[in-house]
């Protein structure tokens, strides 16, 4: 009987995991002789980091069309209990009967994050573009302004976005063009206004000094209001900030960081403060047997300075790929083919709307490789191509991508 490889989770780390360890179970011969499975709730592999786009069509990339073509089998549901004792999951299938239970030799944990809601009255109706299910509803909703009982209402083309992440910073500098096309389809007129709040010192900070003049420009270019502080209250009228100023604002959007996905308290052992497994060189989870973990799950020793690994697709696509290269060769009992993950270079390229993009390198950001409209360039690189698995059904292509490897940080023109 085959040996199994489950891997929990669609996203960067979880798709590259069952990836890479197609490409090392080819490598060893072991085709048939270690089955690799992906449990995902969605046929989908969502490029999540392009929700705060305005054309959401590209985002969705079927499952079969990477997988497939790499003998990885695919199990449509959602993983609800681990038990790492008898080496089982309970997975309830979608739109199926009561759950089941899969049973494993290896398991790569690799179920993303969540969004983290502060604790303020009316925040869980605020809508969030975490998922791509969160980023098609507000396209519906920015469509749906002009029409029924918002269309009298104060507030109706104005936006707050609630934290001044990177997230937040993307989708504030879209917003502005969004609500004056939702406006235009509506044929109305006037201006339309997009509110930042954020706790830091000045919105935009988290990114680094060498970053800030840029973030500034483009916010000032995009007429985004930047308000330092928290929020009190969301309601159906809008926001009300810790000052009591009331905003009134028919969008209302919640970007205020992720955390692991609760998942990983099934293994019950120790977390870091947002709820990741500690893993070591291999991506094996520390304290737990024949588990190991990627991604937003996960938090490993990005180089011998001290620096973590980051809730990130620079990050996570590199992971899986040395979780299931590593899993394989663990299961293959082959430990002088494992490779150790290590990811010293650490960049940041984030997108500001018609403005353009910044591109920072360094762990604190402190270097400014590209701005404006050549940073744009590299970002459209990015989320275009660089992010995304092959398409083309091809198996070599495909193998050829898993290998564990670190890429090389985007180009600047010469």
């Amino acid at each position: 009987m085959a040996k199994r490889i489950l891997v929990v989770g669609g996203g960067f780390a979880g798709l590259w995991s069952a990836a890479a360890a197609a490409r090392a179970r080819d490598a060893l011969g072991l085709s048939g002789q270690i089955a690799v499975t992906l449990v995902a709730p969605d046929p989908f592999h969502v490029i999540r980091v392009r929700c705060y786009e305005a054309d959401l069509a590209p985002l969705a990339v079927p499952l079969d069309d990477v997988l497939g073509p790499v003998d990885v089998d695919r199990i449509e549901g959602t993983v609800t209990g681990i038990d790492a004792v008898a080496r089982r999951l309970v997975v309830q299938p979608r739109g199926g009967p009561g759950p089941f239970t899969l049973a494993y030799d290896r398991l790569i944990l690799a179920p993303g994050s969540v969004l983290t809601r502060p604790q303020v009255p009316g925040i869980d109706a605020a809508l969030s573009i975490d998922t791509l299910a969160g980023a098609r509803q507000l396209a519906r909703h920015l469509d749906g302004l002009g029409r029924g009982a918002g269309r009298d209402r104060t507030g109706r083309w104005t936006a707050v976005v609630v934290g001044g992440g990177l997230v937040g910073l993307e989708l504030a500098c879209e917003l502005p063009a969004r609500l004056a096309a939702a406006r235009d389809r509506a044929g109305e007129a006037g201006p339309v206004r997009t509110v930042l709040v954020d706790r830091s010192a000045e919105v935009g900070s988290a990114m680094g000094g060498a970053a800030m003049p840029a973030i500034r420009q483009a916010l000032a270019a995009a007429g985004v209001e930047s308000v330092v502080g928290g929020v009190a209250a969301v309601d159906a009228a809008g926001v009300t900030l810790g000052d009591a100023t009331a905003i009134p604002a028919l969008t209302v959007v919640c970007a205020t960081g992720m955390r692991a996905s609760p998942l990983a308290g099934e293994l019950g052992v120790p977390r870091d403060d947002l709820g990741r497994l500690p893993v070591d060189a291999l991506m094996r989870v520390i304290g737990v047997p024949a588990v190991f973990a990627a991604g937003d799950v996960a938090v490993a020793d990005a180089d011998d300075a001290g620096h973590r690994t980051v809730m990130s697709c620079q990050h996570a696509r590199p992971m899986g790929r040395f979780a299931g290269h590593n899993a394989v060769c663990d299961l293959a009992e082959r430990p002088d083919l494992c490779r150790p993950f290590a990811a010293p270079d650490y960049v940041t390229v984030l997108d500001l709307g018609e403005w353009g993009a910044v591109y920072t390198a360094g762990w604190d950001r402190e270097r400014l490789m590209a701005e404006g409209a050549a940073a744009k360039a590299i970002k459209r690189t990015i989320n275009g191509s660089r992010i995304y698995p092959p398409l083309s059904r091809d198996r070599a292509a495909i193998l050829a991508a898993a290998a564990p490897i670190i890429q090389a940080r985007p180009a600047t023109a010469a």
